[in-house]
């Protein structure tokens, strides 16, 4: 018996998952709609279904769009030391 032709590369490994064309990582909303079957619980799984398209629509990935929302938020002032050991004179 011959062995089985691969398809596929270890290469492959890095690429984002997919579900019908929609990145795997956003269908957990979706997920959560199937287990709590509300109309408010659909509604929430579609708006983060269509977010998440959005995002990957406009190029960024869901872990790149999360870091630049984290640094808008830290602010411009970053602190090397704790704010308990800084000078109290300035």
């Amino acid at each position: 018996m011959a062995a089985p032709e691969v398809i596929s590369h270890w290469r492959d490994s890095g690429r984002i998952p997919r579900f019908f064309g929609i990145d795997a990582r956003s269908t957990f909303p979706l997920l959560f709609f199937l287990v709590h079957i509300k109309l408010w619980s659909f509604i929430v799984a579609i708006l983060a279904t269509v977010v998440f398209g959005l995002i990957e629509r406009y190029g960024f990935s869901s872990v790149v769009f999360v870091r630049i929302i984290r640094s808008l938020l830290a602010g411009r002032r970053k602190v090397v030391k704790p704010w308990w050991l800084e000078d109290k004179m300035h």
